[in-house]
């Protein structure tokens, strides 16, 4: 019998995959604790680089696509009033407001993230399983929805900043798109090696974006002041009144400005809320008001700079050096693109979204540093392909926008649940909050979709096939794992008629298993062929638990069932990569003496045959027999020794 990743969760997560997903209802507690001024500091600086490399980078392209947007239409001064406006108070109202003041209160033992809310919210008392299948839909749309985002924040960043080369000289045009193509494949091609150098540059080079940013963006206020009327709520309202629908057009260009806050409730789990709160309030918030009031002035000053509003704001001498930090800017905003999306795609596959694939770990004391091959090339080639396409920084703007609006919108729906139930606020908070909250998340969501012609279809495309991958993996899991149930033999049948078998031999079989209550099939295969059973037999069972980590006290349960056999549960978190021989050596203490160099480690082969009226219908069917002939080998994936590995086959007919 095959050996699923989530070996106990995954009945549960077949039928509902938030039955799967970590979560306590409990708030307020967080693994990361800033004790000291010193060590918040550090947390802080580490949050910079990491959290804020998104929204931080945002300046490049937001006000730009938002004024030309509206300009069109619009009397540029009143456009460059308004739509300063609508940055500045989106940035105060879905950032400040929702992300860092409410969502981030919906910690999951410590964590955040849309499964974790999502968790959160599923686990609510009183819900009807209608309302928890729908909560279960909207993880893995918001999962989907993520990786079409993953792909896209790359590609827009890093052709941005480097079309700041042909600002001062179109004879360095030609050179953006191969140069910008050079830098994103240079950077997925040393994933391999580990980001941790890296990564101990990031903050401190993101402080030096943030101050320059803000520096030029004040110096560029101090020439012309009218602009700080821009913070006014009226002159966005203003822009309603006199074109509505140009206003509500710009929106979708308005919503470039908060890209990447939901990597503050990401990332929660990394830094602490403390630290990420800080950061924002006290450092990223004020040098994006500055920049953005100050790109604002420079379009006031002189309104032809619209297509280049970012760099308007820099003197003459200042540009190609504002250009080369822009680009290294970027590259880190890519790179903690990246870095989540390897670290969604691990808890996935522990919770059985997706099938095993192989995960290396590139640091050996920072669990973050993790590199995923398979998502590597799927993202590097994503990637490439979508500045192929777009080939501008402009066009694929439109693209952009619509994947992170719905799932700020899916966000805000399940946390307005979580108030009422978890936290207990009264509804007349909850209703006129949270749905003032919601409508801002429609108007952008439908704004964006305004844009699903001129590409907006592209995240939407691949969410839809990620959504596809991933609800057929779960369906296909599910009559999986009813066939296994059907053919299982009871093991307390099994001891019983243990006697009976023709011979025992030395040493030590273990067999890993879905299910710790039934015989694991390649035991009864391995019974058949070779008529023998080893002296010692160990029932293994991975298990994820509902905890990012698991301490080492609570990671092995070792039961003796007689006859010499032994059940032995592992347990891992979440956030950890399971690891068989390395749990086995801790059960010394529990009677159960393994040595991984001499033990037997028996695994199943399966090899799926589509039934002739086959219960996903045939074209899944065909998906998911694809999806598991190419999952990791349980072998790998639990690193067992390749020399003590004996695989056993068998046929399954779904």
């Amino acid at each position: 019998m095959n050996t699923d990743n989530n070996t106990q969760t995954a009945a549960a997560a077949a039928n509902d995959p938030l039955e799967a997903l970590p979560g306590r209802l409990e708030h307020g507690h967080q693994p990361v604790q800033a004790d000291n001024w010193k060590r918040k500091a550090t947390l802080t600086l580490a949050a910079l680089g990491v959290v804020y490399g998104d929204i931080g980078t945002s300046p490049l392209y937001a006000l730009r696509q938002s004024a030309l947007a509206a300009g069109e239409h619009v009397p540029i001064q009143s456009a460059i009033m308004g739509v300063v406006s609508l940055i500045v108070w989106s940035l105060i109202i879905v950032v400040t407001l929702k992300y860092v003041l409410l969502i981030m209160r919906a910690d999951n033992d410590g964590e955040g993230g849309i499964l974790a809310l999502a968790s959160l919210a599923h686990r609510l008392q009183g819900l009807g399983r209608g309302v928890k299948l729908a909560i279960g839909t909207a993880a893995i749309l918001g999962l989907a929805l993520f990786f079409g985002d993953g792909m896209l924040t790359p590609a827009i960043s890093v052709l941005s900043a480097v079309e700041g080369l042909s600002v001062e000289s179109k004879a360095f045009e030609p050179l953006v798109l191969p140069l910008s193509l050079a830098i994103l494949i240079g950077l997925f091609m040393i994933q391999s090696r580990g980001t941790a150098l890296v990564g101990r540059l990031f903050g401190p080079v993101m402080v030096l974006w943030f101050i320059v940013i803000g520096a030029l963006g004040f110096a560029a206020i101090i020439r012309t002041p009218r602009i700080l009327w821009a913070l006014s709520p009226t002159y966005g309202l203003d822009l309603f009144v006199r074109e509505p629908w140009t206003a509500f057009v710009s929106l979708g260009s308005v919503v470039l400005a908060v890209t990447g806050c939901e990597t503050l409730y990401a990332d929660m789990g990394h830094f602490g809320k403390h630290p990420i709160r800080l950061a924002w309030l006290t450092f990223v918030l004020p040098s994006l008001l500055l920049n953005y009031f100050g790109q604002g002035a420079a379009l006031l000053h002189d309104p032809r700079k619209a297509d280049v509003a970012f760099y308007a704001v820099a003197p003459h001498w200042a540009h190609y050096p504002l250009v080369l930090l822009a680009t290294i800017a970027t590259i880190i905003a890519s790179q903690a693109v990246i870095s989540g999306v390897y670290s969604i795609t691990r808890q996935a596959v522990q919770l059985g979204m997706l099938p095993r694939i192989e995960i290396r770990h590139t640091s050996a004391t920072d669990y973050g540093q993790i590199y995923v091959p398979r998502m590597n090339a799927y993202l590097c080639t994503g990637v490439v392909l979508i500045v192929l396409i777009f080939k501008s920084s402009n066009a694929l703007a439109a693209a952009y926008g619509i994947a992170v609006t719905g799932v700020m919108f899916l966000s805000t729906i399940m946390v307005g649940m979580v108030a009422v139930k978890l936290w207990h606020w009264k509804k007349w908070v909850v209703i006129p909050l949270f749905g003032a909250l919601t409508l801002v998340d429609l108007a952008f969501l439908s704004s964006n979709a305004l844009k699903i012609a001129e590409g907006g279809w592209l995240p939407l495309f691949i969410a839809a096939f990620v959504y596809i991958v991933m609800e057929t993996w779960r369906l296909g899991r599910r009559v999986h794992l009813d066939h296994i149930r059907r053919e299982s033999m009871p093991l307390e049948l099994f001891l019983e008629r243990a006697e009976k078998t023709p011979m025992r031999v030395a040493g030590t079989a273990v067999f890993l298993t879905a299910r710790a209550d039934a015989v694991p099939g390649a035991l009864l295969h391995n019974l058949k062929h070779n008529k023998v059973l080893h002296e010692r037999v160990v029932v293994a069972q991975v298990m994820v638990d509902d905890t990012p980590f698991v301490p080492p006290d609570k990671r092995i349960e070792v039961a003796k069932l007689g006859k010499g056999f032994f059940s032995v549960h592992i347990h891992h978190g979440f956030f950890e990569t399971p690891d068989v021989p390395r749990a086995l050596t801790e059960a010394r203490p529990y009677g159960l003496v393994v040595d991984p160099e001499t033990t037997t480690f028996f695994t199943g082969r399966e090899t799926l045959v589509p039934s002739e009226h086959p219960v996903l219908g045939r074209w899944r069917t065909w998906l998911y027999m694809q999806l598991a002939s190419n999952a990791l080998s349980p072998a790998r994936f639990y690193h067992l020794p390749p020399n003590r590995v004996v695989e056993l086959g068998t046929q399954v007919t779904i």
